[in-house]
């Protein structure tokens, strides 16, 4: 259905505006992210009676108080800004257009959700040994994981809660850098944002084990065959035993896996991260799951069959992997997923500026040869754009991964006479995305630039994690062609 312009609203011009509105659209969208865990995996596993009660009480007692708190949070900022787009009259003197109050009393009060936080690392521990111990869990997970409220590995979901709050600490600084010192609101924003600010270093630790946990346990269950890929000590260079460039081994348990990586630049950033995984495993010991450094599944080199917008939505997609031959029923959206139909992989430190990088708004959306536009809630996360009717709606329409497409501003040939339009082009695909501000513009911009670039960036972006020890960089040394 085409969209019908409206007369303009008026909308303040302040960018803090803008910024507070991005607070809120996120935080919708946060919540329903956690709504899958507190609502919908709840039902699943208690209508099944699948989860033994001492994992329900450790899953829910640690994510039921977050999900209340961020309920509470968000109602404040709805009346915030409903206050702030009210008549002028009602804001004369600016008392409503603020919001440094309310994000330095609900900052504040995040400091007493830490233990809380730290907690994520054993939940995502135990759920993982349950799943393999509990045949019933694990029927339950995994059928749970192909519903469409599901839009992501169920584990993604539990990374949630630490990863909102360097999103907080993002927008914060945004403020103070917008607002000048004597500004009415600078003051709160600016101890909203140290508050903040001193969670996330608490953190920042646990949310690296987490990521990587996460991102392991995802890639052990989509490569078939493979167990106990948490563990160091498996990778060796490969390309004088085979015929095929770019190789490198995996030894697993009783298996040795030969990989090839789609092109030399690809393969030094699996070599990279493969060999602080290994490092930090050995520093890490033997009780240390989580290894910081993952770089996830790349497809074969050959060129992919683009699917449609329409029909990368989960169900559709389900279908289209028909290539996947033997593995199974992936589930849409992974990061195997999505690496595969675009032929690319994504780097330890691709998924960790993502982390801050995740938007959601509303957009109007036109494809290349319609004349109207769609007005669709849309949601960027996990290097795809899932598209949503409104904000209220439980589950994505369709989605639409970003790895390989192009993002500019339209050509004059491209016939669009609108402001605030950016393209989004891979190969003959091209879709259209109109913004309701110039802010607004230039974070969409900012954020889909970053995931759509991640398959060319050099591996050198990822320098700042651990390095690999003299001994493993004998044990994996590139070989040149």
């Amino acid at each position: 259905m085409d969209y019908e312009e409206p007369r303009h609203k008026r909308m303040p011009a302040d960018e803090a505006y803008f910024i507070v509105k991005e607070i809120l659209a996120t935080e919708r969208t946060y919540l329903k992210d956690l709504e899958v865990i507190t609502v919908w995996f709840r039902s699943a596993v208690v209508k099944e009676d699948a989860m033994p009660a001492t994992l329900m009480t450790l899953l829910f007692s640690n994510i039921d108080p977050i999900y209340e708190f961020h309920r509470g949070f968000l109602r404040e900022v709805e009346q915030r800004l409903a206050l702030w787009e009210g008549p002028s009259k009602a804001h004369t003197k600016g008392g409503h257009q603020r919001i440094g109050d309310i994000l330095l009393r609900n900052m504040c009060q995040l400091k007493e959700f830490t233990s809380y936080f730290q907690r994520h690392d054993e939940v995502l521990t135990e759920l993982e040994k349950a799943t393999k111990h509990c045949k019933k869990l694990e029927a339950v997970y995994k059928e749970f994981e192909l519903q469409k409220v599901c839009y992501l590995p169920l584990n993604t979901f539990l990374l949630k809660p630490i990863q909102r709050l360097l999103h907080y600490r993002l927008l914060l600084r945004r403020l103070c850098g917008h607002y000048t010192p004597g500004h009415h609101d600078y003051a709160d924003c600016h101890d909203a944002l140290k508050a903040i600010t001193e969670v996330t270093t608490t953190l920042q630790h646990i949310l690296i084990r987490l990521e990587n946990l996460q991102k392991l346990t995802e890639l052990q269950r989509d490569l078939v065959g493979v167990e106990n890929l948490i563990a160091p000590g498996r990778v060796e260079e490969s390309d004088n035993e085979w015929s095929v460039p770019h190789c490198f081994t995996i030894y697993a348990a009783q298996k040795t896996i030969v990989v090839a990586a789609s092109t030399r630049l690809e393969k030094e950033k699996w070599m990279l991260d493969l060999n602080s995984a290994i490092q930090a495993a050995k520093s890490g010991g033997d009780t240390a799951p989580a290894l910081p450094g993952s770089t996830v599944c790349t497809r074969p080199p050959r060129s992919p069959n683009e699917v449609s917008l329409e029909q990368e939505s989960e169900d559709d997609a389900r279908g289209a992997r028909s290539s996947l031959e033997g593995h199974g029923q992936h589930r849409a959206n992974t990061t195997v997923h999505v690496c595969w139909y675009r032929n690319t992989s994504v780097s330890r430190a691709d998924h960790s500026a993502a982390v801050e990088n995740q938007l959601s708004g509303y957009l109007l959306r036109k494809f290349k040869n319609s004349h109207g536009w769609q007005k669709l809630w849309v949601v960027f996360t996990n290097f795809c754009l899932f598209f949503y009717k409104t904000h209220q709606d439980d589950y994505p329409l369709a989605s639409l991964p970003l790895l390989g497409y192009s993002v500019s501003i339209p050509r004059e040939a491209d016939g669009i006479h609108k402001d605030y339009v950016f393209k989004l082009q891979f190969k003959s695909h091209v879709y259209f995305f109109r913004a309701e501000s110039k802010y607004t513009f230039e974070r969409w911009m900012e954020v889909i630039q970053g995931a759509s670039s991640s398959a060319g960036r050099a591996p050198s972006i990822v320098q700042d994690g651990p390095q690999p020890s003299s001994g493993l960089e004998d044990m994996v040394r590139g070989k040149e062609e």
